[in-house]
């Protein structure tokens, strides 16, 4: 094997900060650790937020970003017992997150031990990470498509399913069709709930209906509040995925059912949710963040893409030496996941 490797590396923080392809020794299982060949890797809106600003991280450079990768053990230290040489994994978004209730954090400090962020990324050609932060892939996935799993792929699960319940004949509304929004589809649709999405366009709504969902509302073209209550005589949907935040979560507290869900999931709006105090109290929903999952959730998915043949929405595959332009993509948004394929 090569002792030398390539990776994508940020030595700044900041809005257009260059991405630089770097070569360094490709790293050396420890005991417990597994010695991967990166394959894929899926970039989430956070991989852009990171670049960015940082996010309030402890940033330690030159820094590896991108936090989802789909790859082959090509070796294993001491004491490894969950991987041989040869099986196909993908990481976990909180290492060290196998079940219950996250092993870090406090109120002042609340967990956030990610890769691609407190940890490095996957955007390197070989990473050697602990045997416990990884996971089999699925078998019915191609290496991308298993990359997109691990933060959009559990996201939605952990919402709808893990905590959500989601059954036949829920009420469903999904937020916008990038990555999250699109999975939360899928899923909700394969748990038999009447899914409906707001998105921009009648082309995106086409796309999401041929995926599943049952109403597409342009969010454009009126108030989408009103529009949820025309097609439900105004009762309202029983679950949203609140991604846009911001002053949008006033909108999700109008449209929900009494004592419904809101899964707070994204920021597209701001990181200061605001909207009026009536229906939050009149109506009692649950409003959850939902900060991705953990291992043993992201295992409960695998088993279920494959029973189920869900396939993961690409909207495009970048070579490794395009990630620059994969970013780009990023940043003008998507419908689906952008993967990056080594």
């Amino acid at each position: 094997m090569t002792k030398s490797m390539k990776r994508w590396t940020l030595d700044t923080i900041r809005v257009g900060a260059p991405l630089n392809l770097t070569e360094t020794a490709v790293p050396t299982p420890a005991r417990g650790e597994v010695l991967v060949r990166v394959k894929a890797v899926s970039l989430n809106y956070r991989d852009k937020l990171v670049r960015e600003t940082g996010m309030g991280l402890d940033i330690k450079f030159p820094f590896v970003p991108a936090s989802d990768m789909a790859g082959v053990v090509e070796a294993v230290g001491d004491d490894v017992t969950r991987f041989s040489v040869g099986d196909r994994v993908i990481s976990t978004f909180n290492p060290g997150w196998i079940d219950g209730k996250p092993p870090h954090g406090t109120a002042r400090n609340p967990p956030y031990r990610t890769l691609g962020g407190f940890y490095p990324g996957m955007l390197s050609e070989y990473v050697a990470l602990s045997e416990d932060w990884l996971v089999a892939a699925p078998k019915s996935l191609d290496h991308g498509e298993a990359s997109t799993l691990p933060c959009a792929g559990l996201t939605a699960w952990f919402a709808l399913v893990e905590r959500g319940n989601v059954k036949a004949g829920d009420r469903v509304l999904v937020q916008g069709t990038g990555g999250v929004a699109l999975f939360g589809l899928q899923i909700a649709a394969a748990q038999g709930a009447e899914v409906f999405v707001t998105s921009s366009g009648p082309e995106k709504l086409a796309r999401a209906k041929a995926l599943g969902a049952h109403h597409g509302i342009d969010r454009n073209a009126g108030d989408w509040v009103e529009e949820v209550y025309r097609l439900t005589n105004d009762r309202g949907v029983d679950h949203i995925f609140e991604i846009a935040g911001g002053s949008n979560f006033g909108r999700s507290l109008k449209a929900v059912v009494p004592h419904g869900r809101i899964s707070v999931i994204g920021v597209l709006e701001g990181f200061d949710i605001s909207g009026p105090v009536g229906p939050l109290l009149l109506k009692s929903p649950v409003v959850q963040g939902i900060g991705v999952g953990h291992r043993r959730a992201l295992e409960d998915l695998v088993r279920a893409v494959d029973t189920i043949e869900l396939k993961p929405v690409i909207d495009h595959r970048y070579a490794f030496g395009e990630v620059p332009a994969a970013f780009d993509h990023l940043d003008r948004g998507a419908f689906g996941k952008i993967v990056i394929e080594l």
